[in-house]
C-alpha cells in the first residue's frame, strides 16, 4: 500500500474545488483509494495497518498530487500531422489534410508506428483517459486499441463509420460500416481489458447517411457501449446537416437513436436553444475543443450556456484541429475563449463583432472550473466518473504528480491554490513528473 503526504487537490463537483495542504492520500494494491484527507494520524488507527503494509511516498513543498487529465476529443491518426493546415475552415481542412491522411491507415505498419507515438505523447502530457477516434480502417483500429493496452492508458476507441460525402477512396458502404462495427466491439471486449473500451463512431452527421446511423444507433443500444461523434462545429456545416436531414443537427442524431447517457459530442459550438434542451434531456455531453475551434476558425463555444442548462461538459484537444496534445494546454485555451467571450457579452461592440445580446451579468470560467472540465466534468462527460476523475473513496487511483520546480523554482514558497494556478497558466508536460492509471505508474520521473 502507497501513501501520499503533501498537497493533495481535486474537485467534487463544477464549483466544489477541495484541498488538502498537509494531506495525505491511500492506494491500495488493486489501485483502489482507501483513504484521503487531512488526519493522517487519525486514519491511520482506525484501519491499524502495520508499518510493514505501508510504503510513503513524500511531496515536496513545491509538488501536489491531482486526477489524471481526461481528453474527451482526439484523432488519434491525426497526430501524424497535427499543426498542419489550420489556417483552413473545417471542410476544406478535411478534404486537403485529413482524408488524405487517414486513407494511409490501411498500412498496419504505419498505423503502429503513429499509435504508437501518440498514446506515448498523450499520456507523457497527463492524460489517463483518452476519447480516441480512429479510422474507417477495423485492423489499424484494433492496433490503437492494443496499443492503449500495452501502455496502461485509459481509453475508448472507436472505428470511425462514414459512407458517404467523404472522397471515393476513403468511404465505406452501410452495411461494410454496421458489420465492420460490430466486429470491432466484440474484439475489442475479447482484450479483456478493464481499462479500454468500444465506442461507437459515426464521423459526423454529414458523413453517414440516415440509414448507417439508424444501424450505429441500434448497435450502441443492443450492446450498450459508449458513443462519440461531432455536433454543431461550423456554421457551413450546420446548414448542410439540416439541408440532409431536414431537423437539426441534434435531432438528426436522436432520430437514430444516438443520444444518449453515454454519448459524448465533440464542439457544440452552434446549438440552438431547443437542442442544448434535448441534449440535457438524454443525458448527453458535450467535449469542449477551444484550440480547434479557434484554429479553424469554428467560433467560440459558450460552456458557461451549457452547463447553465444542466448539460455535462469535458474538454478535448481535438488533435490536430487543435494544435497540442496536452489537456492542461486545452484548460488554459478554455479559459481564454471563457475570457474573450465575457468581453464580447459584455459591451455593445460595433461592425461585424456586435453582441446581439449584451449580457452585464456574464462571468467568465474560473480556473478552478476549468481544472474540473479537465478532470471530474470529463470523466462524467464519458461516463466513466463511478472509476475516475477525482480522489474520491473507492474509485481507482488515476493520478499525476505534478512538480512546479521542475522548470524553474519559484521565488517564494506557494499555497495550495497558488501551486496549481502556477501549474495551469505556467505548466507543461516537463512539470507532471509522474502519472498513474489504476494504481499503475505509466510515466516514471526523467532521470538527470
Amino acid at each position: 500500500m502507497r501513501i501520499y503526504r503533501g498537497t493533495i487537490v481535486h474537485t467534487k463537483s463544477f464549483d466544489e474545488f477541495e484541498s488538502f495542504e498537509n494531506g495525505f492520500l491511500a492506494v491500495a494494491e488493486d489501485g483502489k483509494i482507501i483513504g484521503v484527507g487531512n488526519d493522517y494520524d487519525s486514519w491511520l488507527s482506525s484501519n491499524k495497518f502495520s508499518p510493514a503494509e505501508l510504503a510513503e511516498v513524500r511531496l515536496s513543498e513545491n509538488q501536489f498530487l491531482m486526477p489524471g487529465f481526461v481528453d474527451c476529443h482526439i484523432h488519434a491518426p491525426q497526430y501524424a500531422q497535427y499543426g498542419l493546415g489550420l489556417d483552413m475552415p473545417l471542410l476544406d481542412w478535411l478534404n486537403t489534410y485529413t482524408f488524405p491522411l487517414e486513407a494511409k491507415f490501411s498500412d498496419q505498419s504505419y498505423a503502429l508506428k503513429v499509435y504508437k507515438s501518440v498514446v506515448e505523447a498523450s499520456i507523457r502530457c497527463g492524460t489517463t483517459l483518452a476519447s480516441y477516434f480512429a479510422t474507417n480502417n477495423l485492423e489499424s483500429t484494433l492496433i490503437l486499441a492494443r496499443e492503449a493496452v500495452r501502455q496502461g492508458q485509459r481509453a475508448l476507441i472507436g472505428k470511425v463509420c462514414s459512407n458517404c460525402n467523404s472522397p471515393d477512396y476513403y468511404v465505406e458502404t452501410t452495411e461494410e460500416s454496421a458489420k465492420a462495427t460490430e466486429t470491432f466491439v466484440s474484439e475489442l471486449q475479447g482484450l479483456k481489458s478493464p481499462l479500454v473500451l468500444p465506442t461507437i463512431t459515426p464521423r459526423f452527421a454529414l458523413s453517414c447517411s440516415k440509414e448507417l446511423l439508424k444501424e450505429l444507433g441500434d448497435i450502441a443500444k443492443r450492446l450498450d457501449v459508449h458513443v462519440q461523434s461531432h455536433i454543431s462545429e461550423n456554421l457551413a456545416e450546420v446548414e448542410v446537416v439540416k439541408g440532409i436531414f431536414k431537423t437539426s443537427y441534434a435531432g438528426a442524431y436522436d432520430e437514430a437513436g444516438l443520444l444518449t447517457k453515454k454519448t459524448v459530442m465533440a464542439h457544440g459550438v452552434h446549438l440552438e436553444d431547443e437542442e442544448i434542451a434535448l441534449l440535457k434531456q438524454r443525458a448527453t455531453s458535450i467535449a469542449h475543443c477551444p484550440a480547434s475551434n479557434t484554429m479553424l476558425n469554428s467560433g467560440l463555444c459558450d460552456v458557461q450556456r451549457l452547463i447553465s442548462a444542466g448539460v455535462t461538459v469535458g474538454l478535448g484537444t481535438d488533435v490536430s484541429g487543435g494544435n497540442s496534445v496536452s489537456i492542461q494546454d486545452a484548460l488554459l485555451r478554455a479559459l481564454d475563449v471563457s475570457k474573450h467571450l465575457e468581453f464580447f457579452k459584455k459591451q455593445n461592440i460595433r461592425g461585424t463583432g456586435e453582441a446581439k445580446n449584451p449580457d452585464p451579468k456574464y462571468v467568465q470560467l474560473k480556473y478552478k472550473q476549468a481544472f474540473y472540465l479537465a478532470t471530474l466534468g470529463g470523466a462524467k462527460a464519458l461516463s466513466l466518473d463511478h472509476l475516475t476523475g477525482n480522489f474520491m473513496l473507492g474509485k481507482e487511483f488515476d493520478a499525476l504528480l505534478v512538480d512546479v520546480s521542475v522548470v524553474e523554482e519559484p521565488v517564494r514558497p506557494l499555497n495550495v491554490n497558488e501551486l496549481v494556478e502556477k501549474f495551469i497558466y505556467t505548466g507543461n508536460d516537463r512539470n507532471i513528473v509522474e502519472v498513474f492509471v489504476a494504481g499503475k505508474r505509466v510515466k516514471k520521473p526523467e532521470s538527470n
